[in-house]
């Protein structure tokens, strides 16, 4: 990007669910003057009261400091937006279509349309929101459709790369900036719109690595990122399938092959697979857009990812039979009679999002198959009853294990993987535990007499044989 000496823009982000919101609280964090524009008028009026409509660990501080500063405000006007700012980032949701496997690009038009006829000046619109690789152009279509043509507005892409549970320090320390430009007046007021971070990186004698590339580029970075990482969890997981065939140990596996640099450890954690709303949607919008582009074998491979993936799931219900002892046939397994305690409803720790979670997923499951299901989460519950409001839910872990004839762990909280067995075996009707996030040490549940299983495991029960 081009360094500019122009004063810091002032900046938008359109939409303020959890990516935009995140943006937005923490540009102002970085000095600059923003607004958050959102056409829900509760989740507008959320956030100018200072109250984060999600949980993100470290946001809600930054929300009412740079609220008090000044410095941030939202709004629902789109015409106080576009009078405002001079780079506008579109941060609106991109769901799977209800219709197949495509992005639903219905909420990007909305609010590009609709800022594009408010504007009156020259400004830069930037796409954040992940898209099918071809929407910049589109957009760009719809800025000449609806801007004056006068004002010289243009169009950028700087994809978002944020992690649940850590999203603050990914926007105030990035790993790096992937920006697609036409021009060396949109490339200077990117550079300007990432000054602050530029100069918290400078202070802490960190470098960001900075791409500069076209439009096409640009949007395939996230989705090829995404498809990666999907492409790794569901390798391992088809090696826990193998490990557990074999009477091999995934774990040991995965940190013997993590050892490789070529491969690394990260994503090597075999259990339930990913969920959430980034990973599952975009490796099937992925899919859609190489079938338009006419390269859909490219990515048949994808198909299958998503496949071992939802494996997953249905082996928890596999191992619960096994280790409760009913038959599994053809439809599954008979668990009437039985209790069984779920820990974990969000797909992910340090987060209360339950978009596609595996954990409430495996829940549904074993509810279906007859056992009363009792679940507990320590952030995700609101939007866990929303989601499966036939699921019982418990306030404590104490509450959802008592008398419990099987506990499974789905989401590797702190709480969880650092409970004590010897409690919870006191409050159990059974000391069986399944550990479906590999997160727990077999061998303590197992001296405190649990059976346990993994995900890719060796079986492990009580009074094991010790080196």
């Amino acid at each position: 990007m081009s360094p500019t000496t122009a004063p810091r823009p002032r900046l938008t982000f359109l939409g303020t669910g959890y990516l935009g919101a995140t943006y937005a609280i923490c540009f102002a964090e970085l000095g600059y003057e923003v607004i958050g524009y959102d056409v829900d008028v509760n989740k507008i009026a959320k956030l100018s009261g200072g109250d984060v409509p999600f949980h993100e660990p470290g946001l809600d501080e930054l929300l009412k400091r740079n609220l008090a500063a000044g410095r941030l405000r939202f709004s629902t006007n789109l015409a106080e937006v576009a009078d405002f700012g001079d780079v506008h980032f579109i941060c609106v949701g991109t769901p799977q279509r209800v219709d197949g496997m495509g992005a639903d690009l219905s909420y990007v038009e909305a609010a590009v349309a609709g800022l594009a006829r408010h504007l009156t000046r020259r400004a830069l619109i930037v796409g954040k929101s992940t898209v099918p690789v071809g929407t910049a152009e589109w957009v760009e279509q719809l800025v000449e459709k609806h801007a004056p043509a006068d004002l010289g507005v243009e169009v950028a892409w700087s994809p978002e790369f944020l992690q649940e549970g850590f999203a603050v320090e990914d926007v105030l320390r990035p790993n790096r900036i992937v920006v697609g430009v036409k021009s060396e007046w949109a490339s200077g007021m990117l550079h300007a719109s990432h000054k602050g971070v530029f100069d918290l990186a400078a202070s802490e004698d960190r470098d960001v690595p900075v791409v500069v590339t076209d439009f096409a580029t640009a949007e395939l970075v996230k989705v090829a990122a995404n498809a990666f990482l999907a492409t790794k969890i569901s390798f391992i997981n088809s090696m826990a399938e193998v490990c557990e065939a074999a009477g091999g140990d995934v774990v040991e596996l995965a940190r013997a092959i993590g050892h490789d640099p070529r491969i690394g450890n990260r994503f090597l954690q075999a259990g339930l697979g990913f969920g959430g709303g980034c990973l599952p949607k975009d490796i099937r919008a992925f899919q859609a857009r190489a079938q338009e582009l006419g390269t859909g074998e490219a990515l048949r491979f994808l198909h299958e990812v998503d496949l071992i993936n939802q494996r997953r799931r249905a082996r928890v219900v596999q191992l619960a039979s096994e280790l409760l002892g009913r038959r599994y046939g053809p439809a599954g397994p008979d668990l009437s009679g039985l209790r069984i305690a779920v820990l974990g409803a969000t797909f992910k720790p340090n987060s209360d999002d339950v978009r596609d979670a595996p954990s409430l997923a495996v829940a549904a499951l074993l509810a279906k198959a007859g056992a009363a299901v009792h679940v507990y989460d320590p952030q995700g519950m609101t939007n866990a009853r929303r989601a499966q409001p036939h699921l019982s839910y418990a306030p404590t872990m104490a509450d959802v294990v008592l008398d419990a004839n099987l506990v499974c762990v789905l989401t590797e909280w702190a709480e969880f993987r650092n409970a004590d067995p010897d409690i919870l075996g006191a409050l159990v009707s059974d000391r069986r535990v399944i550990d479906g996030r590999n997160c727990l040490d077999p061998t303590l549940w197992a001296r405190a007499g649990w059976q346990y299983r993994g995900m890719g495991r060796p079986q492990m029960t009580e009074n094991p044989t010790f080196m």
